[in-house]
């Protein structure tokens, strides 16, 4: 069955980096656009970027843009994404998911505060 499995995230300071990591199984990962959302509490679930089946094309949302960087490695089935710059306003619960596949994750918290 689909499985996708986020981590690398915890608590960073303002300015502060971190990289998320997504492991997925149970489908053709290489098939698939991927896709990071979060969802922050008191606000709707955000798309956060995508990317493309063999990773060159890359979409992201206003407000990160220039500071996160999503990438794929489908020999290893996996997403990645890199946050810089981090802000507390990036605080959420951070998903990913496989287009056009109804399952989502159990998420991985992302906290950035001083």
């Amino acid at each position: 069955q689909v499985q996708l499995v986020e981590s690398g995230g915890g608590l960073v300071q303002p300015g502060g980096s971190l990289r998320l990591a997504c492991t997925a199984s149970g489908f053709s990962f290489s098939s698939y656009v991927m896709v990071w959302y979060r969802a922050a509490p008191g606000r709707e679930r955000e798309l956060v970027a995508n990317i493309g089946r063999v990773g060159k094309l890359r979409n992201y949302a206003d407000s990160v843009k220039g500071r996160f960087t999503i990438s794929r490695d489908n020999a290893k089935n996996t997403l990645y994404l890199q946050m810089d710059s981090l802000k507390p306003e990036d605080t959420a619960v951070y998903y990913c998911k496989a287009s056009l596949i109804d399952f989502w994750g159990q998420g991985t918290q992302v906290t950035v505060s001083s």
